[in-house]
């Protein structure tokens, strides 16, 4: 299983939690580990054991706004040692998700977190 908290947005629906790193509300370790980031297009930062990821959407798919979508991660587990930068996430996580969120960002309504878990996990 994949240790992440994913937040981001598709083509026409809202910010969302698509995965929620085992977390039965992944709020409370998501503004703990994006605390003071919010302004920031793009981060990486390690907060004990868990990184904060954030990335511009790497193919530059926007919303119906036209605003690029941004990907948001809090990373943990073994995989966090790997993550140092943002580059290194777009390594070490984007290939992780890349898929499914191809199948999902235009969607009319946002996937479940469970069918977007089994996605990850079954690659």
């Amino acid at each position: 299983m994949v240790n992440l908290i994913w937040a981001t947005c598709g083509k026409s629906w809202g910010f969302r939690f698509l995965l929620n790193g085992g977390y039965s509300d992944p709020l409370l370790a998501y503004e703990r580990a994006f605390a003071d980031l919010q302004s920031q297009r793009a981060a990486c930062r390690r907060l004990d054991e868990q990184v904060a990821l954030r990335f511009p959407d790497p193919l530059n798919r926007r919303d119906e706004a036209g605003r690029v979508i941004p990907h948001d991660f809090v990373v943990m587990g073994p995989l966090a040692d790997k993550i140092n930068s943002v580059n290194d996430g777009l390594r070490e996580i984007w290939p992780l998700v890349a898929e499914v969120y191809d199948q999902v960002w235009d969607a009319a309504s946002a996937p479940s977190m469970a069918a977007v878990s089994m996605a990850v996990d079954s690659d």
